[in-house]
Parts: structure tokens; C-alpha cells; sequence
């Protein structure tokens, strides 16, 4: 599937996008497996589980065994806040930022510096459903530059960045498609909500 292909949804998640260093360059599909840290390994691979854990849960007769699910989705929330916990400690507030929006294929930010066009940077990506961490490597396809002024009227440049990802594992691309359409459905719920009520 060619990049394009894949959409992106407009909302805030924490990253961290840290330039590679003078000294670095981007690593072969190999090195960047062994690189990836445990943690977002472990993470990943949660999210997995949870996904089939659910696909067969569905199977079972929701009367039937109403005391088990009640119980599994609360040993499931407590996993998940367990987790999500622990990754937030995988968030470095020198390299902090918030997205615009984000897709299988890149993500946007807004950043009080500019970056190369055409550079390498190490990204983390912390999702929160499914509670996930992504470690991956992205290109900076674009950075503009806008104006605006403060709440004291002064000033300010900020550069809207685009990434587009160029080391990513197929589990983590479909990790983002799948936080990705939660966050759609859950705006789709509200416009209908918005909808019903007016």
C-alpha cells in the first residue's frame, strides 16, 4: 500500500521527535529492530493480545458469562493503565511535542524551531487506545513557517512540520490505523450525539 493511502485523523498526541546527531545516520531494517527498546516491544505486543483477546469475547454469549467479561474488562483496565503509566515514563519533555494529526504514514506538529527538510529523526509516538508506544524513524517531508501573535500581542514564528515514517514496523503501522479509526468512530459518535440533540 503506498503511503497516501492511508488517512490521518486531526487530534493531539504526545511525541517526541529528536534530530539525528551529525555523527548518525538512519539504520538498515535490521539495526533498527535490535534497536528498538523493550518496553515498546512489551507494549506492542499487549496491544496485540488485547486485540485478540476481544475478537474471541465477542464470541461468547453476553448473558451467559456476564460476570466473566465484567471481570476480564477490569483486570484488562487495570493492565492498561499499568502500562500506559510505565510508558509515559518513556516521554522525554526535551524532545515534547503534540500533533496536529497523525496516520499510518506521517504525522504533523507545530514546532518554535525549524527543521531540515529532508533529514532523519527518531520518533515516539504515545498512543492512548490502544495504550501503545511506537519507536520508529521518520524523514521531515515539509516544514513551513507561520505568524502569529501571542495573548500579549507579540509576534511569534512557529514551523508546521510534516514526518513521513521511513523505519516503522507492520505491527506498529497497525497499531496507528487501528488508534487512528478509534479516535474517527468517537468523533463520528459525537457529531451524531451533536446531531440528535439539536
Amino acid at each position: 500500500m503506498e503511503q497516501d493511502e492511508y488517512f490521518s485523523v486531526h487530534t493531539g498526541l504526545t511525541i517526541n521527535v529528536e534530530p539525528l546527531a551529525s555523527d548518525e545516520c538512519l539504520p538498515d531494517e535490521q539495526a533498527f529492530i535490535q534497536e528498538i527498546p523493550p518496553l515498546f516491544r512489551v507494549a506492542s505486543e499487549c496491544s496485540g493480545l488485547e486485540e485478540s483477546a476481544e475478537r474471541t469475547l465477542k464470541g461468547f454469549g453476553k448473558e451467559d458469562n456476564k460476570a466473566l467479561l465484567t471481570y476480564l474488562a477490569a483486570q484488562n483496565s487495570k493492565i492498561n493503565l499499568l502500562l500506559s503509566f510505565v510508558l509515559s515514563q518513556q516521554d522525554n519533555p526535551d524532545f515534547r511535542y503534540i500533533t496536529d494529526s497523525f496516520g499510518a504514514s506521517q504525522l504533523t506538529f507545530v514546532s518554535n524551531s525549524p527543521f531540515t527538510v529532508g533529514t532523519s529523526v527518531r520518533v515516539k509516538l504515545f498512543l492512548e487506545h490502544p495504550p501503545a508506544a511506537i519507536y520508529c524513524y521518520a524523514n521531515v517531508a515539509a516544514c513551513g513557517t507561520k505568524v502569529h501573535e501571542d495573548d500579549s500581542d507579540e509576534k511569534q514564528t512557529q514551523y508546521p512540520i510534516t514526518l513521513r515514517y521511513n523505519r516503522l514496523q507492520e505491527d506498529d503501522r497497525d497499531l496507528l490505523i487501528r488508534a487512528a479509526l478509534y479516535i474517527q468512530q468517537k468523533l463520528l459518535r459525537v457529531r451524531a450525539q451533536q446531531r440528535t440533540e439539536s
